[in-house]
């Protein structure tokens, strides 16, 4: 197994970002690798952090302003080769459909509930785990 996982946490809320951070931990679950952050609060910084490569899984806040996070994911679904998986925060869980939509492959709300959370984010790493990218 890889010694660290890069998670990419994106929100124009310090806050938020802080929600991942703590409902993650040092690893989301005992069978994934120990998880280092790069934090963006813009669309522009997730390009830019895309584009140097090495990222295992994109974490993007629904809510975030200017652009959401489900307008990122299907921008960067779109534009980055091989992207990583994304676990988009949505508002309600009536959004699901939309993060269906930006084609996330997994979504949960906000506030971040810290054992959802960390359930999501470590299927996202062990799928990447299995496909070998």
């Amino acid at each position: 197994m890889q010694a660290t996982a890069t998670v990419l946490v994106y929100s124009d809320d310090s806050n938020t970002r802080e929600q991942v951070r703590l409902a993650t931990g040092r690893r989301p679950a005992p069978d994934v690798p120990v998880v280092e952050f790069v934090e963006c609060a813009t669309p522009a910084a997730v390009l830019k952090e895309l584009d140097k490569g090495g990222i295992d899984v994109c974490v993007l806040d629904g809510e975030a302003v200017p652009m959401g996070g489900m307008g990122v994911c299907r921008q960067i679904k779109d534009e980055v080769f091989q992207c990583p998986p994304v676990l988009v925060l949505i508002a309600r869980p009536q959004d699901a459909w939309l993060a269906t939509w930006s084609r996330a492959e997994a979504a949960v709300t906000l506030p971040v509930e810290p054992v959802e959370f960390a359930a999501a984010l470590a299927a996202l790493l062990r799928e990447k785990r299995l496909q070998g990218v």
